[in-house]
């Protein structure tokens, strides 16, 4: 393997080994949230037509643990080996920036992956989604892991401490991520919070992934394609620009 490649497969390790932690606990708390929300909105809330709460809300939760897990792999990793001071020995290898996203944001995607792949077989067990498109449910989960896994190497390499990255992650992900219509079709909202809702990349993301699985979507797969892919472009030029210049790890 080249250098890339061992930087990549170090950091797949790096989850898998505690795989119980990294992959088992998310797919628990997505279980516990389709035995609360199914259970309780099963028979109150009606979304496209004939499709069941239950069946609407599988995709959901899969694309969040996608986003949650991707971003959580890299941000977690850097701000780690910032503070442990093991990053010092990757300074130390002629690796590229590019290298070292390629590695970071590629093992993201693998872990946003297994992570979605798994919940999707527990949860499908509570509603049957059907398979509209399933080329569109490949193509966002990865663009979203992708995109999810670049912007936690921008957080990972602009916190100092784990209290920094906990604001990152209590006061932007996990406030995006439940308010992205997860559990809810935007059109159920008023005008103002539809309004609100259509500026979050995070309800694109989501949106343009039910749709590879019921084949209707609240905006046009279109849309949410250009949406993501330009997010993720720019995100993505930011990461490799920070990590060009070495920001906040060369010292």
């Amino acid at each position: 393997m080249n250098g890339w490649q061992t930087l990549l497969y170090k950091e797949v390790l790096r989850f898998w080994k505690v795989g119980f932690q990294t992959v088992g606990a998310p797919i628990l708390t997505a279980v516990l949230y389709m035995l609360i929300f199914g259970h309780v909105l099963q028979d109150e809330v009606k979304i496209y037509g004939s499709v069941s709460y239950t069946a609407f809300l599988v995709p959901g939760l899969v694309m969040m643990s996608v986003l949650q897990n991707a971003f959580a792999n890299s941000s977690s990793s850097m701000i780690q080996s910032k503070i442990m001071g093991n990053l010092v020995f990757l300074l130390l290898t002629p690796l590229s920036h590019w290298h070292w996203f390629v590695a970071y944001v590629g093992s993201s995607v693998l872990r946003g992956l297994a992570v979605g792949t798994g919940v999707f077989a527990v949860t499908v067990y509570f509603g049957q989604p059907s398979f509209v498109a399933p080329l569109w449910i490949v193509v966002f989960a990865v663009l979203g892991a992708a995109l999810l896994g670049a912007l936690g190497l921008i957080a990972g390499l602009w916190a100092e401490k784990f209290d920094q990255m906990a604001v990152f992650q209590n006061f932007v992900i996990m406030p995006l991520t439940f308010l992205s219509g997860v559990f809810y079709s935007i059109h159920s909202l008023p005008p103002v919070w539809q309004t609100v809702s259509h500026l979050n990349p995070f309800f694109y993301m989501i949106d343009g992934f039910r749709y590879g699985f019921f084949g209707v979507s609240d905006v046009s797969p279109w849309l949410s394609l250009a949406i993501v892919g330009g997010a993720l472009i720019v995100v993505s030029w930011i990461a490799v620009h920070l990590l060009k210049i070495g920001y906040k790890i060369r010292h």
